[in-house]
């Protein structure tokens, strides 16, 4: 029950901006329907997903005659679920595992990278953190403080060294140690710009050479940069085939139907939401959960 009420304590501004349409007063009519499409769209779901959502709501109120309320933000969170890919394979579950965590500066991986060190080292996890991002200081600065207050040891070079380099020793590090899960946090790349991402190219490749466990590439996105940030999503597959996603900030947003358009649009699963500021608020994605918090339904409302 927290970790839903924390899910939907964090969408609280998307989900007022969605549930004002189920305020009706009357009937399930032609403007309900136009509303709520709209609404999607303004939610930065994307136009492709509004119109077939809509469409298949419609067509299932007609068909189960859903007149109420709950009816319909019921069978509006169902529907909106089955838009999110499932993953094939949870890489903070699965292990051994190496995550590379890459995006732009400020999307919060760094951050994130600490409260999953944090969190699986309670948990008794052999973990591993690897900090690639030798070219802010304040970045491994910035991990060594999350690697203390967890107990896991940060591998990193100083500033300047060669980030697939760094990788590399990681990932021997880990194989001398039996790491069960090995986190590394990559340099903020701007996904405008060819040159940074062939050398980020060159990180993720040379990770997957040296492996002997499987590595996942996981793209966190700052829910608050809204289209922008599929913008960058798509750079980001494009130069590196990303395997899935983190969507951090949801809490700052009216626009959390963003990681639906995101995850629509490039077919990828998403493994964790960050909700709020605190460890507990970085959670499990759960598709069914995430859209029920979205459209103010309770948990396990039926």
């Amino acid at each position: 029950m927290a970790l839903f009420d924390n899910l939907k304590k964090g969408l609280s501004r998307s989900r007022e901006a969605l549930s004002e349409i189920f305020y009706m007063g009357g009937e399930v009519d032609e403007e309900f329907w136009e509303n709520l499409e709209d609404t999607l769209v303004m939610g930065d779901m994307g136009a492709e997903v509004a119109m077939q959502v809509t469409d298949d709501l419609r067509e299932q109120a007609a068909r189960e005659n859903l007149r109420t309320a709950p009816q319909l933000r019921d069978a509006l969170a169902r529907r909106l679920a089955e838009v999110f890919p499932r993953a094939k394979r949870d890489p903070f579950s699965s292990l051994p595992s190496c995550v590379l965590f890459v995006g732009i500066n400020g999307a919060g991986k760094t951050t994130t990278v600490g409260k999953l060190a944090a969190a699986y080292h309670d948990l008794g996890v052999r973990c591993l953190i690897g900090g690639a991002d030798t070219f802010r200081a304040a970045a491994i600065e910035q991990l060594q403080v999350w690697g203390e207050r967890a107990g896991v040891e940060v591998i990193t070079r100083e500033r300047g060294g060669d980030p697939a380099s760094v990788c590399y020793d990681v990932l021997d590090q880990a194989e001398a140690r039996g790491s069960e899960l090995v986190l590394i946090d990559t340099a903020g790349r701007l996904h405008t710009s060819p040159e940074l991402m062939r050398e980020l190219a060159k990180v993720v490749k040379v990770s997957r050479k040296r492996a002997t466990i499987p590595v996942t590439v996981v793209l966190v996105i700052d829910a608050t940069t809204g289209q922008n940030g599929l913008n960058q999503a798509r750079e980001f597959n494009d130069a590196l085939d990303i395997d899935g996603l983190i969507v951090t900030k949801l809490d700052g947003t009216a626009k959390g139907g963003i990681a639906v358009g995101i995850a629509h649009e490039l077919n990828l699963p998403i493994f964790r939401i960050g909700v709020g500021e605190g460890r507990d608020d970085l959670q499990t994605f759960n598709a069914l959960e995430f859209c029920r918090a979205l459209v103010g339904e309770t948990e396990g409302m039926i």
